[in-house]
């Protein structure tokens, strides 16, 4: 066997069982040579290959990112948006003087990350604050739920959005008790305005796209799943022509699995296929569905009404009507693509999975992609267990747990509350999952990732004391398999990576110092924050190095 590359470190971790060990990893072009004790695989690779000793340094798979959306998340952390999650409405307003002139004046200024149920005044911000500041010039907000925008009257004048106007269905444009538009837009009719504002330049695109790609690698991730953000047809955001362009030109060093909107009309999924055949870094990884809304709002669809709610009937309701998403998802299943549903509230759960289960029975497995419910932050005890059975995998987000705790209870109740995020329920019950951020949603920090899920505390603040719902914390060892082995089967790419073995793509991660441990010796999980990437490899090509 010859190999160009071999890693040798003390702590090599497969992700195929529960401890790191020392080993080493041969490289032969973009694979996985060999995985095993160092001399043996020394023995084997013979001269010529270069070795590089990592020392006590962490060698894992590299991460991957199962849930987020690419274009948003790279447009948000460019020079062309400015984050602000602020304790008022004003900070956020004061924010934006750092993007004044990043943008022609007629073009939207730009912010994202404000949450106002964490703001000493938890009350939805107006477009009065903005107007203030900037009467003349569009400027759109978006808030950290991704499922609401904060206009100026400028930005509504520009979208032609007035008291007239009728939002799509499912949405709503906030108005004040005298009929007003307030400058609120949110879910569907916020979804239906983000391809108009969120447009750019070729240059802009490209530059903020290429710095992304180098962000995620310094979080050792090197693959992610990109999916659609918004269900209305048009505007799902998967930008294939911007991955097509920079594959063409070798900019990518990348994995990326996209998942645009699961529509009646399979054309855009069967293109994507087609335009990305022989690509070694994009594939069509399944559809994408929504079937509610976010807790926060009220708007995820539950069996009974919410803790803090109007009335009997407050229970959330569903994005796509059942009988609806049922035809979408048979029809996907039929042409062999599998669909991710974004399910929040139990009800929601349940009725997705009768749907999964209807279609696995009526066509089996899918030719494209794995089922899975995205989310699923509320979810009765008795559909974990379906969860396993069926084979549907929970795609989950970690630092979603530790947002806003006590938001959840307000919303919730706290019985219900502390069975949100089962993480650890999940594990016992054999569901097959995966982690991701969410992106823009959370900041795509792979060590914040694995630490909220170990601790169920958040990675910055170390609250809540004690971990949210504990009883529901992992290991390092099961949160770093979720992250690459999970991750990889929930992007359709089980077969070549987020394991470390031969034949395998030679995607790795490499951190400064052991995570894992072994289960009679783990890690401390502050070490867990406090770990930095010091390298990066997609298909055997050193892509970051600290």
């Amino acid at each position: 066997m010859s190999a160009d590359l071999v890693l040798k470190s003390s702590a090599v971790f497969t992700a195929l069982g529960d401890r790191s060990q020392p080993g080493a990893v041969a490289i032969a072009g973009d694979r996985i040579a060999d995985v095993g004790p160092v001399d043996e695989v020394l023995g084997r690779c013979g001269e010529g290959a270069e070795v590089i000793d990592l020392g006590d340094s962490f060698v894992c798979p590299g991460f991957i990112d199962s849930h987020l959306h690419f274009h948003t998340a790279a447009m948000n952390r460019s020079r062309l948006s400015v984050f602000c999650e602020g304790s008022c409405a004003e900070d956020c307003v004061d924010a934006l003087a750092a993007v004044e002139d990043a943008r022609p004046r007629d073009e939207f200024m730009l912010s994202y990350g404000w949450y106002h149920p964490l703001w000493c005044n938890p009350s939805l911000p107006t477009r009065d604050i903005l107007d203030r500041a900037y009467p003349d010039r569009p400027v759109c907000l978006m808030g950290a739920d991704v499922h609401t925008l904060w206009l100026n009257s400028a930005g509504l004048a520009k979208l032609g959005i007035d008291e007239g106007s009728v939002p799509p269905p499912g949405g709503i444009y906030r108005k004040d008790a005298s009929g007003r538009l307030t400058g609120i837009v949110q879910e569907t009719a916020a979804f239906d305005l983000f391809p108009r504002i969120y447009r750019f330049s070729r240059e802009e695109e490209d530059e903020a796209v290429a710095a992304f790609i180098g962000d995620l690698h310094a979080n050792g991730i090197t693959g992610v799943g990109d999916l659609a953000l918004f269900a209305l047809p048009g505007a799902d955001m998967i930008c294939d022509d911007v991955f097509a362009r920079f594959d063409r030109d070798g900019r990518l060093d990348l994995r990326v699995s996209l998942f645009p909107t699961a529509l009646d009309d399979l054309s855009r999924a069967r293109g994507i296929e087609a335009r990305f055949a022989g690509s070694r870094f994009v594939r069509l990884g399944g559809l994408k569905q929504f079937f509610d809304g976010v807790t926060s709002t009220h708007t995820a669809w539950l069996h009974e009404p919410y803790a803090n709610a109007d009335g009997p009937d407050d229970v959330g309701r569903p994005t796509v009507a059942p009988e609806r998403m049922r035809r979408l998802v048979l029809g996907a299943a039929a042409a062999g693509y599998a669909v991710r549903v974004h399910t929040i509230g139990d009800r929601a759960v349940e009725t997705a999975l009768d749907i999964f289960a209807e279609a696995i029975g009526a066509y089996g497995r899918p030719r494209v992609g794995a089922y899975g419910l995205e989310h699923l932050e509320r979810i009765d005890d008795g559909d974990i267990p379906r969860l396993a059975q069926l084979g549907v995998l929970a795609n989950v987000q970690p630092p979603h747990a530790t947002l806003d705790p006590e938001g959840t209870v307000r919303d919730l109740g706290r019985e219900r509350a502390l069975r949100m995020w089962p993480f650890a329920s999940y594990e016992r019950a054999g569901v097959s999952y995966s982690f991701g951020t969410d992106a823009p949603v959370v900041d795509i920090d792979s060590r914040a990732v694995l630490y909220d899920a170990v601790t169920r505390r958040d990675a910055v603040s170390g609250l809540p004391e004690g971990g949210w719902a504990p009883d529901e914390r992992l290991s390092a060892a099961q949160a770093v398999r979720a992250y690459t082995r999970g991750s990889a089967a929930a992007c359709g790419r089980a077969e070549e990576t987020g394991t470390l073995e031969p034949g395998k793509l030679a995607d790795i991660a490499v951190l400064d110092r052991d995570i894992v441990g072994s289960p009679e010796s783990p890690v401390d999980p502050e070490l867990i924050r406090a770990a930095e990437v010091v390298m990066t490899l997609v298909g055997g090509k050193v892509v970051y190095t600290r």
